[in-house]
């Protein structure tokens, strides 16, 4: 028996994620549609998929790059839409079944925010959406009957491997880490790294926002905070390890004691098609472990000393409220900072705690109070940073 193609909104469809996407998608025997991509401001690439995959719409978030699009160079049948509102306007079509919430940081909120008001299925690769507003994000997600599914490779592992019990009977995650380029340096070797160090990452592709996010460990920060609210958990059934491999991606622990892991080698397309093809699994493009070669798996502890940021993620689980906004805010501007010479790399982190311990805490935010610590957090950084 043949099922309808189900028709994705690609949310950030010109970034690390979103062109995995839409090659699963291409790959996909019919199975998946493209009907709206977005991007903010690469018009040229925006413009390269449109002419493939002849969406109905396409968005553009940054106005003023919207001013530069040609539209005699596409098919003349695709809409163009403008800023949120134009990707408000694209999730909520009854024409859309699964929305890809692939726009980096903060900015990817307002689209999960939008597809789940809509009662869509999330395919969430957008961990901020749920850092900055676990449990509203949650509570939305309830209270429409949507679906969030996993993108992120490890919430994707936790996902797969609960499968193998019941809430109750679990112990444990266990989110693995590559550990970065940086993981064997000293504390004073840290602060000698450069951007180019920082973004040579030594088994993922991945844009430069969350490749240094990686080096300092803050993605794992964030993914903790991601994990917490996404599966309910409280901070000690959350674990960290360092698995420089990449190859086993997460793991759940029962209370039996029985450890399931998935394993693939680090290729984003398998995470992405199983969120997209849920519940079944296809036929797919992403790279296999090839079962003739050794390997060697090494699982070893974190050096909370040498990363602190492991120990901020677990703070802002426990704490929830207007942490995870100010957390994320502080870490995107202090990141930016880093990339433009501002900023030293061991000095990221810090500046993220600083921050964090000295904002005006609200237990219960709703969006607007989310939003507002967002942008508090941003300016906070560049006082401290004296830009």
């Amino acid at each position: 028996m043949t099922h309808p193609a189900k028709n994705i909104a690609v949310l950030g469809s010109t970034g690390s994620i979103g062109r995995s996407t839409l090659d699963v998608i291409a790959n996909s025997g019919g199975m998946l549609n493209v009907v709206a991509l977005s991007a903010h401001n690469n018009i040229e690439l925006l413009k390269e998929q449109a002419c493939r995959f002849r969406p109905r719409w396409i968005v553009i978030t940054d106005p003023r790059a919207a001013e530069r699009w040609d539209a005699s160079s596409v098919p003349p049948e695709i809409e163009l839409l403008v800023g949120p509102d134009g990707i408000a306007s694209v999730v909520s079509h009854a024409e859309v079944d699964t929305v890809v919430s692939a726009i980096v940081g903060s900015a990817g909120l307002h689209g999960t925010w939008a597809a789940l008001e809509a009662g869509k299925t999330v395919a969430l690769a957008n961990k901020e959406s749920l850092v900055m507003a676990g449990p509203l994000v949650m509570r939305l997600a309830r209270e429409k009957r949507a679906q969030i599914l996993p993108v992120d490779s490890e919430h994707s592992a936790i996902f797969q491997a609960m499968q193998s019990g019941r809430r109750g009977e679990l112990r444990r995650i266990i989110l693995t880490a590559s550990g970065g380029p940086f993981r064997t340096r000293t504390i004073e070797q840290l602060a000698a790294v450069t951007v180019a160090e920082a973004l040579a990452h030594p088994t993922w592709d991945m844009g430069p926002k969350i490749t240094v996010d990686s080096a300092t460990l803050m993605n794992k920060a964030l993914e903790i905070i991601e994990a917490r609210w996404l599966f309910d958990l409280a901070n000690d059934e959350i674990a960290v390890m360092i698995h420089p491999q990449s190859i086993v991606h997460s793991m759940v622990e029962f209370v039996d004691g029985s450890v399931i892991a998935q394993l693939s080698p680090p290729d984003m397309k398998l995470p992405i098609q199983f969120a997209l093809t849920w519940p079944q699994r296809c036929e797919g493009i992403a790279t296999k472990i090839d079962w003739r070669q050794a390997m060697l798996l090494q699982f070893i502890p974190p050096d909370l000393e040498r990363f602190t940021a492991l120990e901020l993620g677990l703070e802002v689980a426990r704490q929830g409220g207007t942490a995870g906004a100010v957390l994320n805010g502080a870490n995107e501007a202090a990141v930016a900072a880093f990339l433009e010479g501002r900023l030293r790399f061991d000095r990221i982190v810090p500046a993220c705690r600083d921050i964090l311990r000295n904002h005006n805490y609200d237990p219960n935010p709703g969006l607007a109070e989310v939003l507002a610590a967002d942008r508090w957090a941003r300016e906070e950084i560049l006082h401290w940073i004296g830009a």
